[in-house]
């Protein structure tokens, strides 16, 4: 049986008409090599409600290995995120017009949860693949963070799911989100999903992690 892979992305959001975290994600449904295949699922920009689909998408399918995307302006590579934190304070509206501010995500539960992917190791394949990347010690506190918290939240209270790994990944805008903010960094489509395509070799064939201070984090 293949291992299950499940990607998520997020839906525009704050005025824009197109996300490239969904662009990339969705273009690897159902992408197979070897002993695993790529669901992808789509994730709204509202907080909550982002989580109850995503807890949908991992109870039915019971991957070996989540990575939920995201995007981020102004990010100029592909940030492969270290920490989640309990906390909502959105800086502008999600696609609900809510704005919630200094809310803890699971009341009670832990202040953070760290990324069970092998991060520096993924990082280092992307690199040597001629892709920018680095380890990002901040997801934000908007809809990304509350859904990466969320998952390693479930990860960790499911044992069902003891054995499944998850992470976040933050990607750059697209060429033509900048073509209306010149100052705007970008990556090519195609290029991000390269990005991901080794990335998730790198998840699957690491486990341990790798040492690599080289200074390159956000």
């Amino acid at each position: 049986m293949k291992k299950i892979i499940l990607l998520t992305g997020f839906e525009p959001f704050n005025q824009e008409t197109i996300n490239p975290s969904w662009e990339a994600v969705r273009s690897l449904q159902g992408w197979h090599e070897g002993d695993f295949v790529v669901h992808a699922r789509l994730l709204p920009c509202v907080f909550g409600h982002a989580n109850k689909v995503m807890h949908q998408a991992v109870e039915e399918l019971q991957p070996s290995i989540v990575i939920a995307v995201g995007q981020a302006g102004g990010r100029v590579d592909l940030s492969v995120e270290r920490i989640a934190i309990n906390i909502d304070d959105a800086p502008i509206a999600d696609n609900q017009m809510r704005q919630i501010v200094d809310q803890p995500i699971v009341t009670g539960g832990p202040a953070a949860y760290f990324s069970t992917l092998p991060i520096k190791a993924i990082v280092q394949a992307l690199r040597l693949a001629g892709l920018p990347a680095s380890v990002s010690n901040t997801a934000g506190t908007f809809v990304c963070n509350h859904s990466f918290y969320a998952l390693m939240h479930l990860l960790a209270t499911r044992p069902t799911l003891a054995h499944t790994r998850g992470g976040f990944v933050h990607v750059p805008c697209l060429p033509e989100q900048a073509a209306r903010q010149p100052a705007l960094p970008s990556m090519a489509l195609a290029t991000q999903i390269e990005a991901l395509r080794v990335l998730l070799h790198a998840a699957l064939t690491t486990h341990a992690d790798i040492a690599m201070g080289d200074g390159q984090e956000h």
